[in-house]
């Protein structure tokens, strides 16, 4: 019986510091490449950069991957992906899922209510869909689609308008592309602002 304890011991042991170590490399990774842009537990204070915290891990993993696959591509991302491997993915995907978002202020409080209209009801006339049917009540987000409340206004908006020009395809079934394809210029500055405001 002897035998089979200490296997057991020495794979739980291993376990543990495999697991220790991925902490470590992620922890690492974190504070030399992403921090300085995307901010302290991943609330960026900066607008051009995104707010990662609470996002959801799926979706983080996907971009990463992506980034690495060339699918996606941001200059100002480039010295940070020389530094990231395949297998650093999920332990940075996981870290920023597990961080708190903390709220913002919109730019922009006049837009709220149409904002608000746009994610709740879409625009039945030209075709553009309620964003709640995909993103989630609040902006939550699920496994296949990005949670985007307190994200920064201008950052939403730059994406919805890279999706709207096909400068960003890496959208599932070139969803997000069809939508944005359909917005005016006026109800993505909308819609971004309704996002800035929810918790």
């Amino acid at each position: 019986m002897r035998a089979p304890a200490s296997v057991a011991a020495l794979v739980s042991l291993a376990s543990l510091l495999g697991g220790a170590a991925q902490a470590a490399d992620t922890a690492s990774i974190v504070a030399s490449q992403c921090i300085a842009c995307h901010g302290e537990g991943g609330n960026s204070v900066v607008p051009m950069f995104p707010r990662l915290a609470g996002q959801h891990a799926e979706y983080l993993d996907k971009q990463l991957k992506d980034f690495l696959a060339g699918k996606r591509k941001n200059d100002v991302m480039a010295p940070a992906l020389a530094q990231i491997k395949e297998g650093d993915v999920a332990g940075l995907a996981a870290y920023y899922a597990a961080q708190k978002p903390t709220p913002i202020k919109p730019d922009n409080d006049k837009l709220l209510a149409a904002g608000k209209a746009m994610y709740d009801d879409g625009n039945t006339q030209s075709g553009v869909p309620a964003c709640v049917g995909c993103h989630q009540a609040e902006g939550a987000g699920n496994e296949r689609y990005p949670r985007l409340a307190a994200q920064f206004p201008s950052y939403a908006a730059a994406q919805i308008k890279a999706f709207k020009s096909g400068a960003r395809n890496n959208d599932r079934a070139k969803v997000m592309r069809a939508v944005a394809e359909r917005m005016t210029d006026d109800e993505i500055a909308a819609v971004s602002e309704y996002l800035a405001s929810l918790p």
